[in-house]
């Protein structure tokens, strides 16, 4: 008799362990059961981390570049201005423009970002920067999608080149600066009445990671710094050299 009852307790027992495993396996909690778990970090703005446990309980690290790591990319972005700047030392020499002062634009950076610098060439050092359009056709602002460019007259996309900075007139957008492009990537600037003028719509301070509008393929600026370019332009003997390059 004792020997069926403790084999009737050993069989319970039995049954009891494999009911407590198996409901292990089906617990939602349990990292066996969902699968990898991803726990968003902040790390600053514009940058998240994830870490990932896998299945073999390793913590994985992954930086989103969802903003293209902004931060950096914009640093190399005024690093190399600096490297811009010497290349044209020959040309603005040759071709007798302004040698203390050049307008590049990087069109690598969205548009949000300031984008537009004037930089001092004797000093070599950035003096100012600021926001600029680029063409619709180029890229409407809504996305982060790389620009596209064309010298073709109906495209409405920016052209990169050089370009030489001509006379001031008064036009739609009021104070504007007709543009004559260098290069056959932008020869056709003047007959696309391609200009440099500045519109309301352009904020003085960056939205990064807002856009701001886009133009006709002509540069655009802000208002006021529209106004701190007319003062090196008004102040140079010589033509002032633009770059927009990408």
């Amino acid at each position: 008799m004792k020997l069926i009852i403790r084999s009737i307790i050993l069989f319970f027992l039995l049954v009891v362990s494999i009911d407590t495993i198996a409901g292990a396996f089906q617990q939602p909690g349990n990292s066996l059961a969902k699968g990898p778990s991803i726990n968003i970090v902040p790390v600053s703005s514009n940058l998240v981390s994830e870490h990932v446990v896998n299945e073999n309980n390793t913590i994985l690290t992954v930086t989103d570049s969802s903003f293209h790591h902004i931060e950096t990319k914009y640093k190399a972005a005024v690093s190399r201005l600096k490297q811009q700047a010497a290349s044209l030392e020959n040309y603005i020499k040759a071709n007798n423009y302004n040698s203390e002062f050049v307008f590049l634009v990087d069109m690598s950076l969205p548009s949000g970002k300031n984008r537009f610098f004037v930089y001092n060439l004797k000093k070599d050092a950035l003096e100012t920067s600021s926001l600029v359009t680029h063409g619709v056709g180029s890229n409407r602002y809504e996305n982060d999608d790389p620009l596209k460019f064309s010298n073709s007259p109906d495209s409405k996309m920016t052209s990169i080149g050089k370009y030489k900075i001509g006379k001031s007139y008064y036009g739609r957008f009021g104070l504007a600066y007709k543009l004559y492009g260098l290069e056959s990537t932008n020869d056709k600037a003047f007959e696309r009445d391609i200009v440099l003028h500045a519109h309301a719509q352009v904020p003085e301070k960056e939205p990064f990671p807002g856009y701001i509008i886009v133009s006709s393929g002509c540069p655009t600026v802000a208002p006021a710094f529209l106004a701190t370019l007319d003062k090196y332009i008004r102040a140079s003997k010589k033509p002032i050299l633009l770059w927009v390059y990408n």
